[in-house]
């Protein structure tokens, strides 16, 4: 899918490009695309460290969205199939 679709599918209204959803979309697309440039590439480390930032950028925007609107950020992810990493404790 291209900048364009994720854009209109993910948008709130008509000329929505900068609102968390639309930005978390797109960061995941590209996340995606990295993430499987890196399997055939594997020496490729400036590329992960750029796939670091975006993972990092991308986990700031759900915080904001899980803060401000839980509906909203529980949709966005059941609709990317983002699933937070729970951290399991062992005691």
């Amino acid at each position: 899918m291209d900048k364009k679709g994720i854009v209109e599918k993910y948008a709130r209204h008509e000329n929505d490009t900068g609102s968390p959803e639309v930005q978390v979309a797109i960061l995941t697309h590209r996340i995606i695309y990295l993430t499987n440039h890196l399997k055939a590439n594997k020496k490729d480390h400036h590329s992960r460290r750029g796939l670091f930032g975006l993972i990092s950028k991308r986990r700031s925007l759900l915080k904001y969205l899980q803060k401000t609107d839980m509906d909203r950020y529980s949709s966005l992810i059941s609709s990317l199939n983002i699933r937070p990493v729970q951290v399991q404790v062992r005691g």
